[in-house]
């Protein structure tokens, strides 16, 4: 399993057009822990960086280790969703879980 690095964590949100705090809400850390790892000032728990981590999977996003990429470094990209399963983005319909609205 790949670590979520603090540059993986800002490029993958970046990917979802996700602000800090869509990230915070739907891992249930803060605002403040995202940032916080995203500008180098702390490393949250373990806990909380396989919260950001999964949530940021279950929304599409892969991890890539060292070496999977073309610089050869971490990196990220948007995983493929099977064309059967129809993508339903935040906000188009149901309830939205962990909303930071």
């Amino acid at each position: 399993m790949v670590r979520l690095t603090r540059e993986q964590c800002r490029a993958a949100r970046g990917l979802l057009d996700w602000p800090q705090v869509r990230l915070g809400a739907k891992s249930n850390v803060s605002e403040g822990t995202v940032r916080d790892f995203e500008n180098g000032k702390r490393v949250p728990t373990v806990d909380k960086l396989i919260a950001m981590q999964s949530a940021l999977e279950a929304a599409g996003v892969a991890l890539l280790g060292d070496g999977e990429t073309s610089e050869g470094g971490p990196g990220v990209r948007l995983r493929e969703l099977p064309a059967s399963r129809p993508v339903i983005r935040d906000g188009e319909a149901g309830i939205i879980d962990n909303s930071e609205m």
